[in-house]
């Protein structure tokens, strides 16, 4: 079956509407700020969907299906070699990223959990404690770097979501110590993925961090239906933490990073 190009958003959007908790990223990435720097990929007119996103220093590619797709999405793969960079960054279900290793080098960074928001009250009544999380702009982005660059250095950050309205920060003596913020937000889609939540390392185990959470999943309650995250399995205090907020694991997937082999060591 040929690899083909999708670009109807109301086909992509009703595709993904079968399972929204699976699908919140590209939900969000069918918004209009987002759209643009998106590329779709199909097979079959009722099977898996990939991403080409390509914004940030490498593009990423997501595929995502159910355990009942795995097949398929390894088969959507890699009819896609020909249309995909030599380097790309990589969220896929499944085994998909094996169907990819005889034309790329995979260094695979673990296993993530996709999860969602399935008990709102629990984040409703988290206690603040002493941070009053506040919202951050585009004045508060050198702060909120040096941040990153201190408690979470080479994370996934594109200073465009800063214009949603959707980050939040804690502060201590002036300064900003956490943050929790979005990967992908659409009030048309009504999808929020929490994403980029860090805490300064003289904070941690303070309640800063899921201060920031709670407050922000308080906020997006107001314009979306859906609100997921992902989260390294391997991080039981985040996982632990995401929990007791009330969200609950939907799949788990490979992240990596992908670089085409060299001519001749392909295949």
């Amino acid at each position: 079956m040929p690899l083909r190009s999708l670009h109807d958003r109301a086909v992509l959007e009703a595709r993904f509407r079968r399972d929204p908790a699976l699908h919140l990223m590209e939900l969000g990435d069918l918004d209009d700020l987002l759209w643009p720097h998106t590329s779709w990929f199909g097979l079959a007119p009722d099977g898996p969907v990939a991403l080409l996103y390509a914004v940030g220093d490498i593009p990423t590619v997501l595929a995502f299906g159910g355990a009942a797709e795995a097949s398929a999405v390894e088969e959507l793969v890699r009819e896609m070699l020909p249309v995909l960079p030599r380097r790309f960054f990589g969220h896929l279900t499944g085994d998909a990223a094996k169907a990819l290793e005889e034309a790329y080098e995979v260094r695979r960074h673990g296993t993530l959990l996709r999860m969602v928001l399935t008990d709102p009250g629990r984040a409703a009544a988290h206690p603040v404690g002493p941070w009053a999380p506040a919202p951050l702009g585009r004045a508060d982005l050198p702060e909120l770097l040096a941040l990153f660059a201190a408690a979470y250095p080479g994370n996934w950050f594109d200073d465009r979501m800063l214009d949603t309205g959707q980050y939040l920060g804690a502060r201590r003596d002036g300064r900003l110590v956490a943050v929790a913020g979005v990967h992908a937000w659409s009030a048309t889609q009504r999808v929020g993925v929490i994403g980029n939540v860090t805490t300064h390392p003289e904070v941690r185990r303070q309640g800063a961090a899921g201060a920031c959470v709670a407050a922000l999943c308080r906020q997006l309650a107001e314009s979306t239906d859906h609100i997921g995250l992902n989260v390294r399995a391997d991080n039981t205090a985040a996982v632990d933490l995401y929990r007791r907020l009330g969200f609950s694991e939907v799949t788990t997937f490979t992240e990596a990073t992908f670089t085409a082999l060299p001519v001749g060591r392909a295949g």
